[in-house]
C-alpha cells in the first residue's frame, strides 16, 4: 500500500481548516448570487495571509478557464508579480477539476483544502489524483471533506434552484 502524504500544514493564526472554508464558502454564495456555480477558493500563504479570494466566474466573463482557483491563482500571481507562488494553500468548496490541478503544479502551490467531493471530474481523490503523478516536478499534499456537507449542500442546492426554474 502507497504511503499516504500528511496533510497541508495549517498556517499560523487560524485556528483549524474550517475557518479558511468558512471563507471559501462566502466565496461561493457570492458566485450563486452571481447566477455562477456556487464554488470559492481562498488562498492563504504559509504564513496566514490571506493572498487572495474568488469564486467562479465562467458564465459572466464568458471565460471558461474562470473557475474559482484559477481566478484566485491569478490575484495572487499579480498581487506579487511573480507567476510561481511562494507554496500557499488554496482552499477551495469543490475538489478542483484537471485544468485547476495542473495550474496548481504550475504555480507551485504549497497545498490543497477542498471542502466537497466531485465524483464526475474531481482531479484531487475522485477520479484521478493529478498531484501524484510519477513524471510532475512538483507535487503538493491535499486535504478533502473539509466541511463537505456545507459545501455540497450549496453546490445541491443551487442545482435543485435551477432546475425548479426549467434551467
Amino acid at each position: 500500500m502507497a504511503d499516504i502524504p500528511a496533510p497541508p500544514a495549517l498556517p499560523p493564526g487560524w485556528p483549524d481548516w474550517e475557518a479558511l472554508m468558512r471563507l471559501a464558502l462566502d466565496e461561493a454564495r457570492t458566485a450563486a448570487s452571481e447566477g455562477e456555480v456556487p464554488v470559492g477558493a481562498v488562498l492563504v500563504s504559509r504564513e496566514g495571509e490571506i493572498l487572495a479570494r474568488a469564486h467562479n466566474a465562467p458564465i459572466g466573463s464568458n471565460d471558461p478557464t474562470a473557475h474559482a482557483e484559477i481566478l484566485a491563482m491569478r490575484q495572487a500571481a499579480e498581487n506579487t508579480a511573480n507567476y510561481r507562488l511562494d507554496a500557499p494553500v488554496l482552499v477551495v468548496t469543490l475538489e478542483p477539476c484537471l485544468m485547476c490541478m495542473g495550474a496548481m503544479v504550475h504555480a507551485r502551490i504549497g497545498g490543497l483544502v477542498f471542502g466537497a467531493a466531485d465524483p464526475k471530474t474531481g482531479a484531487a481523490e475522485s477520479c484521478f489524483e493529478a498531484h501524484r503523478l510519477p513524471f510532475l516536478n512538483h507535487t503538493f499534499p491535499v486535504l478533502g471533506g473539509v466541511l463537505a456537507e456545507e459545501c455540497g449542500g450549496l453546490l445541491r442546492d443551487f442545482f435543485a434552484a435551477r432546475r425548479g426554474k426549467g434551467a
